[in-house]
């Protein structure tokens, strides 16, 4: 038996078609995405309207949060850094979070929105979350790990990325 294989290299599928496993391939890290981005959303709103939050001390503050996981980090050095200044750690944090919710969300510039909540994630997770025992307690690591499919795949459907891609390849005659 012989297949032939479609050329174009946007559907590498054998003769061409597709069928419900190769749409489904092809929305998979949607869920993730809507996930993702309304969680940074809400988590980055949240704490801008958090009246204790975005404070230098008292119960709830960024500042109290951050001098109590100082000990326990596997980077004091980077919670030194947050307590220089923890307010505007903490505003730095909330609308990092948001930008990336929203690119994340739409689609706009996916895969360095993913990266950026990778790394909120990594640097949470190796200051706040570290001394979870057992690890998978702390969430700041499986949050990291969700966001690494988007970094390499990014969000090529239901997306302003890909609206753009298709504009673009339209305009230049392009369809690759």
């Amino acid at each position: 038996m012989t297949h032939s294989y479609h050329t174009d290299t946007h559907t590498p599928y054998v003769d061409g078609g597709r069928n419900w496993r190769d749409n489904a391939t092809r929305y998979a890290l949607l869920p993730l995405r809507v996930f993702l981005g309304v969680t940074f959303i809400y988590a980055g709103l949240d704490k801008l309207t958090d009246s204790a939050f975005l404070k230098d001390s008292g119960a709830g503050s960024i500042g109290d949060m951050m001098r109590g996981v100082k000990d326990s980090s596997a980077i004091p050095a980077l919670v030194d850094l947050a307590l220089n200044n923890p307010v505007g750690f903490g505003y730095a944090i909330a609308f990092g979070e948001l930008a990336v919710g929203l690119g994340t969300l739409f689609g706009l510039l996916s895969r360095l929105a993913a990266l950026g909540g990778a790394l909120i994630s990594l640097s949470l997770w190796l200051t706040v979350s570290w001394a979870s025992d057992p690890y998978y307690y702390g969430n700041d690591l499986a949050y990291l790990m969700a966001w690494l499919p988007l970094v390499l795949a990014g969000a090529p459907v239901l997306s302003l990325d890909a609206a753009l891609r298709a504009r673009r390849r339209a305009r230049t005659g392009s369809f690759r």
